[in-house]
């Protein structure tokens, strides 16, 4: 057998020297680096010891450690094994090389044979050749990449999970000693002058929309950890047990203050939120982080960091906001372990708030006093649906993705934020406020509108009643049925619940959440889509091969669903039993053939006969269908529509599919509308094929609840749409402005005449025949 050896055993940092007896490798670990930790000097010599510690700790030849640059580069900052001639020399593009597909993806690489694999890149003036082993993790701080930490063999050493454990734990380490530190400014220009008072305009992407003005208070929930290694584990858990009352505590009182009658939205979140921090599998996590030799508070950020590594690659909306539910309450644990409350108690807040942060979960919104929130504005990607509730309960205006904001935004600049064009002005000119105030009253008067029409039917003004329908995925949405006045719920994506528990869920724990969506939708509609796993969406307890390349084209939903008939036979048996002699209505998704969906029925029949046979009550009415979001199905559509009771156009998947761009892509978001010829002529000939079988035919995609496509989408035929809650109101309105017969001849002329984009156009006449968009 090969001995694999490391620095020399006579290291003067000790790296080599026994920790004390007893403990587990990876709490020696940490108490050979508690001394560095712990001691002064510069933040170099810091990181150099650190290397060659882990290196001899982990019996390495080769532990480097690089540093995120302005420029998504990464730097080589230490190293040990390396020519120490690379350091500061040798930078990567994130996404270059094996160090930037670890800082790209956010989660752990380890090869045994890493020149093998493709995206390996060597650089000549590190020394790298003879190396055969990888193991490298990210550098996590704030949900953001910071670094990259490596150690590597001359072996083809397989990395055991305890060892990609105890690298992540010091990469932790690692982003503690890199925070707040002027680390490396030697090495960068000098950033460019303030903007010195003046006015400034931000850009960001519209979550909620409305109108509003204020002082900017700017939100940092993260606290500074004072130890990352832990004494006693026993007091690390008594501080935790002590925390969690704490946590426990807060969230009650939260509770208490919101009024029954009238927050009835935040009430379901904030209970929810009580559930998630009681949820046995995180708080396990946490406890044998803390027995690992961790602190409670490293301990926290330990399992949050693992929780985002893993959940990094999932684009599903519903899924990101799960995630960000656990680094909300990750922030106010923390919190409550350094003995402080909220992150919105420090300091005198001004009357007219604008809340300015990288990112922000509902719990830590409702911190704020809500009369006198104004508007939010969030750094970093996309706030969840709670917050846009919370948000729209408050009326107030959401901006997300806005760069920028926490770098160009002082403490009380004042803002305005325009929730309807997706733009924040930074102490704002005169005639920049003349306008607001002018926005804002018109956008009074058309609330108004809205709220006289909410209780009005979707009725065209030639007399077309066309279906309003919401999506859905957690308990908590169902009541927005009843506030938004929605006909039911057009998309129950049923898959929310499996990625949040450590076990797969049997089928009384479905039953009996498929039951309480039937007792909250008291009568009205649900249409259940069956799990829609793989690609991006992994489930912790069920291995999937993530397709790094294509993940959308891969092992998922339906086809997941066909190669492993019991998952889904438990499913539609819970919905079966769930439905209790009630109308079901149960859609497949990413139906390929028409054989696939065949199959599918199959097995809904089998527990059909299932149920007969146990005295299960059958469905009163039983509605199948399919979501239309692959394009093989178009050339099979007579066939499909024969045997379906309903077709729904998944609009977002259906469109990234026809014109091949993937819809997350910066490049590509915006290159392809589907209010163009190619897709209005592709759901125009859906919609005839329903209407030749007396299919009925819906669009559930972000395409219906925007007023311009959903006046569109009427006009050539659709009448039923399903959208997030925020957008019923709108649309609601554009449907009741709208004259099908004279839009659809308009619409049908463009189709014959236009090659690109008809948006403009039909702005414009829209615009021009006084219709609400």
């Amino acid at each position: 057998m090969t001995r694999r050896t490391g620095v020399s055993p006579s290291d003067p940092l000790g790296g080599r020297r026994p920790g004390p007896v007893g403990l587990s490798p990876q709490r020696r670990l940490l108490h050979s680096l508690r001394g560095v930790m712990a001691g002064s000097g510069p933040v170099q010599a810091r990181l150099d010891r650190i290397v060659q510690i882990v290196a001899a700790q982990m019996v390495t030849e080769v532990c480097s450690c690089y540093v995120a640059r302005p420029g998504e580069v990464l730097e080589l900052f230490a190293t040990v094994g390396l020519k120490p001639e690379a350091v500061h020399r040798t930078r990567l593009a994130v996404g270059e090389g094996l160090v930037g597909q670890v800082a790209q993806r956010g989660v752990p690489i380890a090869l045994a044979n890493a020149p093998a694999d493709p995206h390996f890149a060597y650089r000549p003036e590190t020394g790298e050749d003879p190396y055969q082993s990888f193991l490298g993790t990210p550098i996590i701080r704030d949900g953001k990449v910071r670094g990259v930490l490596v150690v590597q063999n001359r072996t083809r050493r397989t990395y055991h999970e305890e060892e990609i454990e105890s690298l992540q734990t010091i990469a932790m380490v690692i982003a503690e000693l890199l925070a707040g530190q002027p680390f490396g400014a030697e090495f960068e220009t000098a950033p460019a002058a303030a903007q010195g008072g003046l006015p400034n305009r931000l850009e960001g992407m519209v979550f909620a929309t409305g109108m509003g003005r204020g002082l900017a208070v700017l939100h940092r929930p993260h606290v500074a950890m004072r130890e990352i290694v832990g004494g006693d584990p026993q007091e690390e858990r008594a501080r935790l047990d002590d925390a969690l009352l704490a946590l426990y505590s807060s969230l009650d009182s939260l509770l208490d203050a919101s009024d029954p009658a009238s927050s009835h939205e935040r009430r379901e979140i904030l209970e929810t939120y009580r559930m998630i921090a009681e949820d046995r599998g995180w708080l396990r996590r946490i406890r044998d982080a803390i027995d690992t030799g961790l602190s409670a508070e490293a301990a926290v950020q330990r399992v949050q960091n693992d929780l985002a590594a893993r959940l990094a690659p999932i684009t599903d909306a519903y899924l990101k906001e799960r995630l960000q539910d656990f680094r909300d309450l990750t922030n106010r644990l923390l919190l409550h372990l350094a003995g402080k409350t909220s992150a919105a108690a420090a300091g005198t807040l001004p009357d007219d708030v604008v809340l300015v942060a990288r990112s922000i979960g509902p719990a830590e919104l409702l911190d704020y006093d809500e009369r006198k929130l104004r508007a939010v504005v969030l750094e970093e990607g996309s706030p969840s649906s709670h917050v846009a509730i919370v948000a729209r309960t408050l009326d107030i205006p959401v901006i997300g993705r806005c760069p920028g904001a926490m770098d160009e935004i002082e403490p009380f600049d004042p803002v305005i934020v325009d929730g309807e064009n997706g733009q924040v002005f930074v102490r704002p000119a005169e005639d920049v406020i003349d306008a607001f105030e002018q926005n804002r009253s018109a956008r009074f008067r058309r609330r108004a509108q809205h709220q006289e029409q909410a209780h009005q039917p979707a009725l065209t003004r030639d007399g077309v009643r066309v279906s309003i329908n919401i999506n859905a995925g957690l308990l908590l949405d169902v009541p927005q049925l009843f506030s938004t006045q929605a006909d039911g719920i057009g998309l129950y994506r049923t898959e929310i619940p499996f990625m949040v528990r450590s076990a797969y869920p049997d089928v009384h724990a479905q039953t009996d959440l498929y039951a309480r969506i039937y007792q909250q939708a008291a009568g009205r509609p649900v249409v259940f889509r069956t799990l829609d796993i793989g690609g991006d969406k992994t489930l912790p307890y069920m291995p999937i091969d993530r397709e790094q390349a294509n993940p959308a084209l891969g092992w998922r939903a339906i086809r997941i669903g066909l190669d492993r008939p019991r998952m889904l036979r438990i499913q539609l048996r819970a919905l079966i039993r769930a439905c209790n002699g009630r109308r079901l209505d149960v859609m497949f998704p990413m139906i390929a053939t028409v054989e696939e969906w065949r199959r599918a029925m199959a097995l809904l029949r089998l527990e059909l006969d299932r149920a007969r046979d146990e005295a299960v009550p059958p469905p009163r009415v039983l509605r199948c269908g399919v979501m239309v979001e692959v394009p093989s199905l178009l050339f099979d559509l007579d066939r499909l529509a024969a045997e379906t009771d309903f077709l729904a156009i998944g609009s977002n998947d259906l469109a990234q599919y026809v014109f091949a761009a993937a819809r997350d892509h910066p490049d590509l978001s915006v290159r392809y509308d589907p209010l163009s010829p190619p897709f209005l002529r592709i759901v125009r000939q859906i919609v005839e094929v329903g209407e030749r079988h007396g299919t009925d035919v819906s669009v559930c995609g972000e395409m219906a609840g925007r007023p311009l496509d959903s006046i569109g989408l009427v006009a050539i035929g659709v009448r039923n749409l399903s959208m997030t809650p925020l957008a019923t109101g709108p649309v609601k309105a554009a449907i009741r402005s709208l004259d099908i017969g004279r839009t659809r001849a308009y619409l049908l002329q463009l189709l014959e005449s236009r090659d690109g984009s008809l948006r403009l156009a039909l702005h414009a006449f829209a615009r021009d025949h006084g219709m609400e968009i």
